[in-house]
């Protein structure tokens, strides 16, 4: 039962005593305080690779840290987060431990006590001098616990916030128990092919085990790391946090320091949103001006069209052969990939009307029967009798691997040559050398036994036909302008894409009946079950942007990209599926990504993705277009 107010003193006269130097030594290892193994250890991390960070076992007394996680167990409440980054049970902030009640803190005696020793002062100079960053703050805190349990994982990010200069994680699984390395779990860290732009595979990774300690100096560019997603039904718990620069009358604290930092040292995330990186960004959102010839042809169906649309109030049966835009022969061609449910008068004008009202149509079994057989027995096989390579060295032509792995990962063909990037050479290479996709000349050159890819790569070459473009129009009232086209695979337990907005070409700003939007078609060709739910990933997302310029990114937890836990912001959630044609028309006030797909998933993500400008028949037709 709660005390009475009257028996306790108020919150305001409430004094929490600091532990005294001795007294909290006394709670660590003895072996941190000893000069050789201090010594060895800052050796050690200033000499790790990829960068300075390291790991200490047996941290904290034994006794102390079982207690705190039984108070953890008995007191904290998690809540299930996920976003576009991460998937996590989330505790509240302990960094405010000190301002909760007595009534609260006295449930929380042990958390309290560990909380006040890792911000010690005596122990924020030894985490300090070992991680080579210096003073630490011991006023400005940030600190919370999470529990990763079945699925749950967080994707590759630097931790560059604000001040932070200390990041640390203190690990609580079962104690009575090895956390094993097939449990998943792990701390990897990536190094940087060039500063803000990691490499898509790790290089070092970290076991955890109950009371070792992981920590890294904060390191603008280079910091890089993820949490591996837990694999199996048991819980990761850990605390983690971050130390700061000093601040005012603190000890080490440098005027102007802070800011200067802060300034100068522009998180990756920062540097995404704002496009600072997207010279290093592959495949680059390059959408090709299509030939004069073919927007000339396409201005006339167009306008055709929307005379057709505007003269005949209601549908009429009977095939768009009818129409005097499409020649029976481009019909016949069209039925030999689409099936003949989408190739109506009546089943065109309904989809167009839908279209039109929602900026977003969803065509199931798009391909015809025979199609769709084909690809499901090609994609199967594959993942069934072929390895399917994780490292990004082992991806093969015609293949190639997204990066940097803070933005994306995935394997994709562009129709372009196969590049490798292994270092700052191999990115400077493709900068110096650009090169249009030519999707034909790379099926000429792969060898027949990459049967599945030479079919995929047909079914690319029938999207950039004349023929396909004008039933676009038909299907849409939209007249393409410029194309990319990318044949996608997510693997399980690897691949993902984080929000990202789209970028207009402002080149085309001033053709007439220009739309301030981009159209994006997505064909999944997925051939297993069991995303629908959500669960294991691999969902397209669409959802509204949030205004964050009065967003504090200094409290806000390192992992988080754009978050929606009520899910009010979101407009289209497309569970992976088969032979599902998506078609979206979205403007810069949607965010868009695909989440990481589960090491669960029976099979990979796959996918044809694909964008186009374009423009309305007019001005007056473009009004009745509505953004995403």
């Amino acid at each position: 039962m709660k005390r009475p107010a009257l028996n306790h003193p108020s919150q305001d006269k409430l004094k929490h005593p600091t532990l005294e130097n001795e007294k909290v030594k006394l709670l660590f290892n003895p072996k941190i305080w000893d000069d050789r193994y201090r010594e060895s250890l800052k050796y050690s991390v200033a000499n790790n690779k990829p960068y300075n960070w390291g790991f200490i076992d047996n941290l904290v007394q034994p006794e102390l840290l079982r207690a705190v996680r039984k108070e953890i167990e008995a007191e904290i409440h998690f809540t299930k987060k996920e976003t576009d980054i991460y998937k996590v049970n989330q505790s509240g902030d302990l960094a405010n431990l000190s301002g909760l009640n007595w009534d609260d803190l006295s449930r929380l005696p042990n958390l309290y006590k560990l909380r006040e020793i890792l911000y010690s002062e005596i122990y924020r100079d030894f985490i300090g001098y070992v991680a080579g960053a210096g003073k630490l703050s011991g006023t400005k805190m940030d600190m919370s616990i999470n529990t990763y349990t079945k699925g749950c994982h967080l994707l590759t990010h630097d931790d560059v916030i604000g001040s932070r200069r200390v990041s640390f994680i203190l690990y609580l699984p079962d104690p009575d128990k090895k956390w094993k390395e097939h449990y998943g779990g792990g701390l990897r860290l990536f190094p940087s092919i060039i500063k803000n732009i990691p490499h898509s595979d790790h290089s070092a990774k970290l076991v955890p085990q109950f009371n070792q300690l992981a920590f890294f100096h904060v390191q603008p560019g280079f910091s890089f790391h993820d949490v591996e997603e837990v694999k199996v039904d048991k819980h990761r718990l850990s605390i983690q946090g971050w130390y700061h620069i000093p601040q005012v009358g603190e000890d080490g604290y440098v005027a102007g320091e802070e800011e200067e930092y802060v300034n100068s040292n522009i998180s990756t995330l920062a540097q995404l949103e704002s496009k600072l990186l997207e010279d290093y960004e592959f495949p680059k959102a390059e959408r090709i001006m299509l030939p004069q010839h073919q927007l000339k042809h396409l201005d006339k169906v167009l306008l055709a069209n929307s005379e057709h649309v505007s003269s005949n109030d209601a549908p009429h049966d009977g095939a768009i052969s009818e129409q005097p835009f499409l020649t029976n022969e481009e019909f016949d061609y069209l039925a030999k990939y689409i099936s003949e449910d989408y190739l109506t008068s009546d089943g065109l004008a309904t989809l167009r009307e839908k279209f039109t009202e929602n900026s977003y149509l969803q065509l199931d079994s798009f391909l015809n029967e025979d199609k769709s057989k084909l690809f499901k027995k090609l994609i199967k096989h594959d993942e069934l009798n072929k390895e399917c390579p994780y490292k990004a060295l082992e991806v093969k032509r015609p293949w190639k691997t997204a990066i940097p792995p803070h933005k994306w990962r995935y394997m994709y063909i562009d129709g372009k040559s196969h590049e490798a990037f292994r270092t700052d050479a191999d990115i400077l290479h493709c900068l110096n050398n650009e090169e249009l996709p030519n999707f034909q000349l790379v099926r000429e050159t792969m060898p027949e036994a990459l049967t599945t890819e030479l079919e995929l790569i047909a079914l690319v070459e029938f999207f950039k036909t004349l023929t396909f473009k004008k039933y676009l129009i038909l299907l849409t009232g939209l007249c393409p302008l410029t194309e990319q086209m990318l044949i996608r695979r997510f693997r399980p337990g690897h691949d993902f894409t984080l929000a990202t907005q789209i970028s207009l070409n402002d080149l085309l700003k001033s053709t007439p009946g220009f739309i301030d939007a981009i159209l994006e078609g997505t064909l999944s060709l997925t051939p297993s079950d069991g995303w629908e739910s959500g669960e294991i990933g691999g969902y397209e997302l669409y959802m509204s942007n949030q205004d964050d310029e009065d967003l504090d990114r200094d409290v806000e937890d390192a992992a988080v990209y754009k978050t929606d836990d009520t899910g009010d912001a979101v407009l289209i959630n497309k569970p992976a599926s088969w032979n599902s044609l998506c078609l979206v028309l979205r403007d810069q006030s949607v965010l868009q990504f695909v989440k990481y797909v589960s090491w669960s998933a029976k099979s990979s993500r796959w996918d044809i993705s694909m964008q186009w400008d374009v423009k309305a028949a007019d001005d007056n037709d473009s009004d009745k277009v509505q953004s995403g």
